[in-house]
């Protein structure tokens, strides 16, 4: 497992939409423990492809907070939100493509998604509060939307002026 450069905002990958994935490869397991790897390491709670470069539908997370609880690595290929609650929810959302900016992201609490797993499988499952958030926060990713997005353009263009700064001070280093 090798740890993956994760993009930093803005970058035109991270405003595509990424690719259904229609094979199950030895390559695209390498990808999900790579994924998994540089999420941990970061560390995140949830990665999606586009933010390693990559303009497939497959995401990982794991939003276990717990430290005495088991991890819960999850790998969802072409995830799909089949069911919204009406109840709203509002997160202080970060992102690993927009290193320490948080803003606080409102989404429905609860969400059904249907995705395949790496055995092909077909899974679906509820996910509630944090699960819920992330999932949907990484599905956006999938889409090409990031969570500023969300945001007013005043607060969005400032983070984005932040992370062009950044990356500047970066690539100077």
């Amino acid at each position: 497992m090798s740890v993956l450069p994760i993009l930093i905002h803005p970058d035109p990958r991270l405003k595509k939409r990424a690719d259904e994935i229609d094979e199950i490869t030895p390559d695209l397991r390498e990808l999900a423990d790579d994924m998994l790897a540089t999420m941990y390491e970061a560390p995140g709670i949830g990665l999606a492809a586009p933010q390693v470069g990559v303009m497939k539908r497959i995401l990982v997370m794991d939003c276990v907070k717990d430290d005495e609880a088991p991890p819960r690595p999850m790998v969802l290929l072409n995830p799909v939100v089949t069911e919204t609650s009406e109840d709203m929810n509002t997160y202080e959302e970060g992102c690993l493509s927009i290193p320490e900016q948080y803003a606080d992201v409102e989404r429905p609490s609860e969400v059904t998604v249907t995705w395949t797993d790496l055995d092909g499988k077909e899974q679906t499952e509820h996910f509630t509060g944090l699960w819920a958030t992330c999932v949907q926060h990484e599905i956006d990713h999938l889409d090409g939307k990031l969570f500023i997005d969300y945001l007013k353009p005043l607060k969005r263009q400032l983070i984005t002026r932040k992370m062009q700064k950044l990356k500047r001070e970066r690539a100077r280093a």
